[in-house]
């Protein structure tokens, strides 16, 4: 059985077992997440939602905070002598799903 959840603005397609990065979520290592905005359930008996499947629920289990690799932004006009460097860090949460309730 997979379930597709909606947070951060993205869907991810799960399933029981799974470790996902998602965008940051406000919760400590060890805390319990429950989504409740489930898209659509697979499985034997298919379930999809308008816009979300009423009742289905996902469960997942933070395993870490994090930061993602650092990427360079770099901007060049030529012929002016302007530029400018800049960096940035995408932070994340790592879950691991426990349960899909459909």
């Amino acid at each position: 059985m997979y379930a597709i959840i909606v947070t951060g603005g993205k869907q991810y397609k799960v399933a029981e077992g799974d470790s996902i990065f998602v965008e940051k979520l406000e919760a400590q290592a060890g805390d319990q997440v429950v989504f409740d905005q489930v898209v659509f359930v697979g499985g034997d008996h298919a379930q999809v939602g308008t816009p979300v499947v009423s009742g289905a629920t996902v469960e997942a289990t933070v395993e870490k905070q994090g930061k993602d690799k650092k990427i360079t932004i770099f901007r060049y006009k030529p012929k002016k002598g302007a530029q400018s460097k800049k960096g940035h860090r995408q932070p994340y949460t790592k879950l691991k799903i426990e349960k899909i309730n459909a």
